[in-house]
């Protein structure tokens, strides 16, 4: 190399040092660059959290509860913007195709994210192609609960109830599709009993009915029954998180006696795809000091929810994991997408 031409070298190596880190990612989209550069005071304004949602429901309580305390931890507002419909898949749509900024995040779970795009032909999000992931918020059990006049008082109990009935037995679930269908049929699967499919429009109408006796027995989320299971109407016989969990205390795990059976739905923090990784991880950082906090805790707690955090890598790999038990459960439940 010639002395001129080493000269050269150096002077566009020490050129590319006094600009810095912006200028060597030429291959991010300008709102990327502009966000990363902004990173050192990132957030400078609101942040939205599009909650695909109605107000009201579990995953809007989860996220606005999170919300509070994520803008204590950011140092900004965090505005709760709910954007319902099908299912979730509107409001996700609306997260993908919003500014990689770290200005609009996303309040985005299992019926948005692992079932949508199984059963909505109209879907057009990859889940794990389409977004970045920034971390779990909290994982929600669902819980198996029966009317409390039935001779059943464990998930035992329940099999051999529904085996010595044949399919006289039913279930109640809140609709073709939904999480308390899919997850009723994976636990039939999982045990090798049948029962009768009872769908309602909604999770309050199918839970409200094992409570009149309409129907025997619903595998529901949590916080749509534990006020009932307090009040004595349901009675309570295990949940659905792995057999080593404890998130409702002495309850029992149902993979105590269905050895694997594992069927909970979650709620995470998700953002457009682009978000640089340094945002990223400020977000996640952000909301592990969120979920530490006692206000959140206590409010997690009475709806049944976990607290949890993971790492993008981690939250990929759940999800990847959920959308195969949900496409398992899709196809052993016949529903074919529309």
């Amino acid at each position: 190399m010639s002395g001129t031409s080493a000269l050269s070298r150096r002077r566009l190596l020490a050129a590319a040092s006094s600009v810095g880190a912006l200028s060597l990612l030429p291959l991010l989209s300008i709102a990327a660059r502009d966000a990363y550069a902004q990173t050192a005071a990132y957030p400078s304004r609101p942040v939205k959290l599009i909650v695909p949602n109605a107000p009201g429901s579990s995953v809007d309580t989860i996220g606005r509860v999170v919300g509070i305390q994520l803008a204590q931890a950011l140092h900004q507002p965090v505005v709760v913007d709910n954007r319902a419909g099908a299912a979730g898949a509107l409001g996700m749509e609306i997260g993908r195709a919003s500014a990689p900024d770290g200005y609009t995040l996303i309040v985005a779970s299992s019926s948005s994210v692992s079932v949508a795009p199984l059963l909505q032909k109209a879907v057009a999000y990859d889940p794990l192609k389409d977004f970045e992931l920034v971390s779990l918020m909290a994982v929600l059990p669902n819980v198996l609960v029966c009317n409390p006049a039935l001779p059943i008082k464990s998930t035992a109990e329940l099999i051999a109830y529904a085996k010595s009935r044949g399919n006289k037995s039913n279930m109640a679930s809140a609709g073709i599709g939904s999480v308390s269908h899919l997850a009723g049929v994976a636990l039939q699967s999982a045990a090798g009993f049948e029962s009768l499919h009872v769908p309602y429009k909604g999770g309050s109408q199918g839970v409200a009915s094992v409570v009149s006796g309409e129907t025997d027995w619903v595998l529901t989320p949590a916080p749509a029954a534990l006020g009932l299971v307090s009040s004595g109407r349901l009675r309570l016989l295990g949940h659905s998180m792995g057999a080593d969990a404890k998130p409702l205390g002495p309850v029992t795990s149902i993979a105590d006696t269905v050895p694997g059976f594992e069927f909970s739905s979650w709620i995470g923090l998700m953002a457009p795809k682009g978000l640089p990784a340094p945002v990223t991880e400020a977000l996640r950082q952000a909301l592990v000091v969120a979920l530490q906090q006692q206000p959140l805790r206590e409010s997690f707690e009475s709806n049944g929810a976990v607290p949890t955090t993971d790492t993008p890598a981690e939250f990929r790999a759940y999800l990847a994991r959920d959308i195969e038990i949900n496409r398992k459960a899709i196809k052993a439940a016949g529903v074919q997408p529309e």
